[in-house]
């Protein structure tokens, strides 16, 4: 917006609350700066271009990679079938968005001309949206008629998705992701003109600002190797081992897929039986050990247990036929048998983090019809065993996707980091996709330092025969909890994990929604204690005591509808920790003298956080 167009009032007629010197400050001052910047930025976005275009012009990425663009095209046109079947049906929803469109210009003329007071009420969505926050949004008529005419378009496709008869249920969700997919990203927030941070700052640095975005696009897309890396942090303030994964320990064994770390004691006392935590392989393990203050795993060795932690390899090619099973005997098996070499003791209590609990479930009845019973109580974060609700990520899984996906994953040999982190960012795509693109491509800006960030960008490789066993046994076929997973030639039914079960959800998880984790709960054939804290899918789960954060909420057996539950629930403020130390304790309380690592029958092999975790 250059400048104001003619017609506009003098200054004392116009509404509290408007003021037209605001308007300078979208007025270009240098237009020759500006223009050669623009060139200059031009010349980055195309050699952003050129990062993308090289490797798949080199055949490192295949041509049959899977994508969710054919999908999405086929659901949203199911959609459009239905409303352009009939005319008539067609036009009436077209007239309802032109006239929300009319509506709001009316009340914006209004409001600007003075004859009208503003409104302070505010969409749910848009006060949700941090991206709106600017006070131009609502200032400026400009900027305020545009996120009006946006969430009114927003709001009318999802209208459209809802409202269209003969679509499943599943077609149906799928249509809703994806369109608020496509709504959240035509966005005018994510736009260098129509945003008016953005285009405040693009004023004052005559484009300098775009100029920089392009540069870092284009590095973020070489850094990516054809696929963009969007950075979130700046990767440069944290060094694994250093100041990230620094709890004292030793890595005692290592297997072709894990290496299983035992860390040092820091009381005279522990419990007998130790503690093995199972992380997820879609990430590193230090989401439990992020520093000092936040490390779950420093907070367990404080409170007596001798921890010992899986952490995963970040497979390649070699893995590509490591499945369950080999995830099964090669992590989880192979844990406990370093735990009893290392201790003398056989018997232990385990904790199995998102996917890592999967796994542990599955291992516990697997387990169950070997006799064996080492693992004496399992505690689950955030994870599901019975995926009828698993919700929005079960829009990526089904047949025809499924093959695609097989067909990739057949080419390379696994499923990279890259594209598991884009999935989980739409899941959340107005918190961890466009504010990055607007802050780092439009702005020029570098993100701040984030822990949590920085671990969230070190993705890990997915090996291609335990993945595609994961979706199809999982997400599309639900075979764990209705007792239909085959692993190691023998059916399992989760009735027969008898020891006691610590279930926790996170109430705004978006990955492993509360739902589907408390109908998994209901599975197990023993006691189990269902527990559901405040946040999301990390947060929920990393919440120190210390910090006075969020609260959870306690309740009877994870039977019958979750809300009646929620609703008889007893809320209890700050951190879950405490109160699953209380019911550890309250399995078994015997204490035996400090472990050291090395004392036992396994020689360290090298210092903690090891090597697989820089891979």
């Amino acid at each position: 917006m250059a400048g104001r167009q003619g017609g506009v009032k003098d200054e004392e007629e116009k509404p509290d609350g408007f003021d037209p010197k605001s308007a300078d400050a979208y007025i270009l001052r240098d237009p020759q700066a500006f223009a050669m910047n623009v060139a200059k930025a031009l010349e980055n976005l195309g050699k952003a271009a050129s990062e993308w275009i090289a490797p798949r012009e080199r055949g490192e990425i295949p041509h049959n990679s899977a994508s969710p663009m054919s999908d999405l095209f086929q659901t949203l046109s199911d959609v459009a079938e239905y409303w352009m079947a009939e005319p008539k049906r067609s036009v009436e929803a077209q007239t309802h968005l032109l006239s929300s469109y009319f509506d709001i210009w009316q009340k914006s003329m209004a409001q600007y001309s003075g004859e009208a007071e503003k409104t302070a009420e505010q969409p749910e969505t848009r006060r949700k949206d941090k991206r709106f926050a600017d006070a131009d949004w609502q200032e400026n008529p400009f900027f305020d008629f545009l996120q009006k005419v946006h969430f009114a378009t927003a709001g009318w496709a999802d209208r459209m998705v809802m409202e269209a008869d003969g679509l499943d249920e599943k077609t149906r969700q799928k249509a809703r992701f994806y369109m608020r997919q496509v709504t959240e990203a035509i966005s005018p927030a994510n736009f260098a003109f129509t945003n008016p941070q953005v285009f405040r700052e693009t004023v004052a640095t005559s484009g300098a600002n775009l100029v920089k975005g392009m540069a870092q696009l284009a590095e973020d897309m070489a850094a990516g190797n054809g696929n963009i890396k969007l950075r979130q942090t700046d990767y440069s303030s944290f060094v694994i081992g250093q100041n990230i994964a620094v709890t004292p320990g030793k890595v005692i064994a290592r297997s072709d897929l894990c290496e299983i770390i035992q860390y040092a004691p820091s009381t005279e006392k522990v419990l007998k039986r130790p503690l093995l935590i199972i992380p997820p392989w879609i990430n590193k393990f230090y989401i439990l050990d992020l520093n000092a203050r936040k490390s779950f795993v420093k907070w367990c060795v404080d409170q007596g247990h001798s921890v010992f932690m899986i952490s995963w390899i970040n497979p390649d090619a070699r893995h590509a036929e490591k499945g369950w099973e080999n995830y099964t005997r090669e992590g989880i098996d192979f844990a406990l048998d370093a735990i009893e070499q290392a201790t003398g003791e056989a018997n232990v209590n385990a904790i199995g983090y998102c996917i890592g609990g999967t796994l542990l479930a599955s291992t516990l009845a697997l387990h169950a019809q070997e006799k064996n019973r080492r693992i004496r109580s399992a505690t689950l974060l955030a994870a599901q065993t019975d995926f009828t609700h698993a919700g929005d990520l079960k829009v990526f899984i089904d047949e025809p996707q499924l093959a695609a996906l097989d067909r990739h994953m057949k080419a390379v040999g696994y499923l990279d980091g890259a594209v598991m982190a884009s999935v989980f960012n739409m899941l959340r795509a107005s918190d961890l996709i466009w504010p990055y693109v607007v802050d780092n491509y439009l702005r020029g800006a570098q993100p701040p330092p984030f822990d949590l960030l920085y671990w969230n960008s070190d993705s890990t490789r997915v090996a291609a025969a335990n993945h595609s066993f994961y979706l199809r046994n999982c997400y599309l076929e639900n075979n764990l909890s209705e007792g239909r997973m085959k692993v190691a030639g023998k059916v399992l039914n989760l009735k027969d994990i008898e020891i006691p079960v610590y279930d926790l959800a996170a109430r705004e998880d978006h990955i492993a929604p509360a739902k589907s984790v408390f109908t998994g709960a209901s599975c197990f054939g023993g006691p189990v204690e269902f527990v559901l804290s405040a946040s999301g899918h990390i947060a929920g789960v990393v919440n120190p005591p210390d910090m006075e954060k969020y609260q959870y909420w306690t309740g009877s057996s994870p039977d019958g509808d979750f809300d009646e539950w929620q609703k008889a629930a007893t809320e209890h403020k700050g951190s879950w920790w405490p109160h699953w130390q209380m019911w550890i304790k309250g399995i078994d309380k015997r204490k035996v003298a400090a472990r050291i690592p090395g004392d036992g029958a396994l020689t360290p092999l090298c210092d903690a956080p090891g090597t697989y975790v820089l891979e």
